[in-house]
C-alpha cells in the first residue's frame, strides 16, 4: 500500500522503520513529507525511501496518509492539504488529543483512522488504540491493524471516548513507569547500592515483573500476593505504599491525564 507520511519525527520513525523491516511496507511505496533538510537527508539515507519537503506532493497517489506533526501544527497542515485528498484516501492520526471531529473538519475529508501509540513502539512493544470512521474500506483498516501490528500490541475501539482513556492510562503510561524505575533507583541509592547497579535491578526488575504478567495472564493482585509472605519484608514495603496513598495516587494521576486530554480535545 502506497503510503506517505506527513512529519518525520521519532515516531514516524518507528512506525515506517519497524513497517520496512518487517516487510508490511516497501520503501519503494514510502514518501515522507518533512520541512527539515538534514532530517530529510538522514531518512532518505538510512531507508532508501522518497522525501520532499512538500506536503500536498507528498500525498498525490498515497492510499494510507499518516499524519505525524504537533497538535499546533495541524491548522496549518490540514489548511494546506484541503481539497487534496481523493475518495480513495484514507488518513491515519497520531496527532495527540486531537479528535475524530477535529480531523475530518479540519482536512475536509471523511476517510479517517484515530491512534493512541506510545513510545515503547520504538522497540516493537508499543501498546496501540484506534479507531476508524465508517467511510474507511475493510481493506485500508487491515492494512492498519497491520502496521500497527509492528509496534507492538493494538486494540480496536468504535467508541472514541476511549480514545481519551488510552491517552490517560497507556499513552502517558511510560512517563509513569518511568517515574517508578526512577524512585527505585533512588531508592538503591539511598540505601548505599551504585548507581549503575541500582538502574539495572530496577530495570530489569519492572521487565520481568511485566513479562510474567504477560505470560500468566494471571491477576495482578495474585502476582502481587504470591510475592508477598505474611510479615515479611515485601509486606512491611506494601503497608507503607498504602498508607501514602500510593494505589489512590495512581488513580488520580490517571484520572487527571483523562481530564486533560478531553480538554485538549475541546470536549
Amino acid at each position: 500500500m502506497r503510503t506517505t507520511f506527513i512529519g518525520g519525527g521519532v515516531m514516524a520513525e518507528a512506525i515506517f522503520g519497524r513497517a520496512l523491516a518487517a516487510n508490511v511496507l516497501d520503501a519503494g511505496s514510502v514518501v515522507v513529507a518533512e520541512p527539515m533538510t538534514a532530517r530529510r537527508d538522514y531518512l532518505a539515507q538510512a531507508y532508501s525511501i522518497a522525501v520532499t519537503d512538500s506536503n500536498a506532493e507528498a500525498v498525490e497517489n498515497a492510499e494510507l496518509i499518516v499524519l505525524s506533526v504537533k497538535p499546533q501544527h495541524f491548522p496549518s497542515v490540514a489548511s494546506g492539504l484541503q481539497g487534496k485528498l481523493g475518495a480513495g484516501q484514507t488518513v491515519l492520526s497520531i496527532v495527540a488529543g486531537l479528535t475524530v471531529p477535529s480531523i475530518t473538519g479540519g482536512l475536509q475529508h471523511g476517510a479517517v483512522i484515530r491512534v493512541m501509540p506510545n513510545t515503547p513502539a520504538q522497540v516493537g512493544q508499543g501498546m496501540s488504540v484506534w479507531m476508524a470512521t465508517e467511510t474507511v474500506p475493510e481493506e485500508t483498516r487491515g492494512a492498519a491493524k497491520a502496521l500497527l501490528g509492528v509496534l507492538g500490541l493494538e486494540w480496536y475501539v468504535t467508541d472514541e471516548h476511549y480514545l481519551d482513556m488510552a491517552t490517560a492510562l497507556s499513552g502517558s503510561g511510560p512517563a509513569y513507569v518511568f517515574a517508578f524505575i526512577e524512585s527505585l533507583v533512588e531508592a538503591g541509592v539511598y540505601m548505599g547500592m551504585p548507581r549503575d547497579m541500582a538502574t539495572t535491578l530496577a530495570v530489569q526488575t519492572v521487565l520481568g515483573s511485566a513479562q510474567l504478567a504477560k505470560e500468566t495472564g494471571d491477576n495482578p493482585a495474585l502476582l502481587r500476593e504470591r510475592v508477598t509472605s505474611p510479615g515479611g519484608t515485601t509486606a512491611e514495603a506494601l503497608r507503607e505504599l498504602e498508607n501514602r496513598g500510593f494505589r489512590s495516587t495512581i488513580l488520580e494521576a490517571v484520572a487527571a491525564a483523562h481530564r486533560k486530554a478531553r480538554e485538549l480535545g475541546g470536549q
